[in-house]
C-alpha cells in the first residue's frame, strides 16, 4: 500500500511538472491575441563601430525592440583587464538573453566570438555591411556563409529596415 501511494505521488508530480513546461513552452512559442512580442537584441561589432551601434540601438528601441546590453556605453579608451573581463559577462549574458544578434561589419576579433556564441545558440543572426566586399572570397570568414546567418548589404538605414520586417 505504500509502494502504490508513493507511486501515485510520483506520478502526480511528474504530470505537474510536463504540464509546468508545457506552459512555459506554450507562452514562449504563441503570441496571445492583442499582446506585443517585443524583440530583444544584441549588436555585436569593432570598438570603431560605436557611434553605428548606438545609431541601430536608438532605432530599434524606437520601433520597441529592447536591447539586452548595450557594451559601445562603456568604452572610454582606458579600460582595465578586470573592466574588460566583466564588460564580456554583460556581452555574454546579452546574447543569451536576446532573440536576434545583429553583428555590424566591419568587425573586430570579439565580434567573432560574439557571432560563435549565437550561431552555438540558434540565434537569428544579421550581418550588416555598407558594402559587399565584406563578404567577397578575398574577405570573408567561411562562418558568414552558413544559411542561418541573413547578410543585409546597405546603408544603416536600409539594414535596419530589414531587421525590422524580419522581427515582425
Amino acid at each position: 500500500m505504500v509502494l502504490f501511494i508513493f507511486f501515485y505521488i510520483f506520478l502526480v508530480k511528474c504530470v505537474e511538472i510536463y504540464i509546468f513546461c508545457d506552459i512555459i513552452t506554450l507562452n514562449k512559442t504563441f503570441k496571445v491575441k492583442g499582446m506585443k512580442t517585443i524583440m530583444k537584441f544584441y549588436i555585436g561589432s569593432g570598438f570603431k563601430n560605436c557611434e553605428l551601434v548606438n545609431y541601430y540601438s536608438k532605432i530599434l528601441e524606437e520601433n520597441g525592440w529592447k536591447h539586452t546590453y548595450n557594451w559601445a556605453k562603456n568604452i572610454s579608451g582606458d579600460e582595465t583587464i578586470e573592466d574588460l573581463i566583466e564588460y564580456s559577462k554583460l556581452e555574454q549574458k546579452g546574447i543569451i538573453d536576446s532573440d536576434v544578434v545583429i553583428i555590424l561589419l566591419p568587425a573586430g576579433r570579439g565580434t567573432h566570438i560574439e557571432l560563435g556564441m549565437a550561431l552555438a545558440l540558434n540565434k537569428k543572426i544579421f550581418l550588416c555591411s555598407a558594402t559587399k566586399d565584406e563578404f567577397s572570397v578575398e574577405n570573408t570568414v567561411n562562418f558568414y556563409q552558413l544559411p542561418s546567418i541573413v547578410k543585409l548589404v546597405g546603408t544603416a538605414d536600409e539594414n535596419l529596415k530589414e531587421i525590422i520586417k524580419e522581427g515582425k
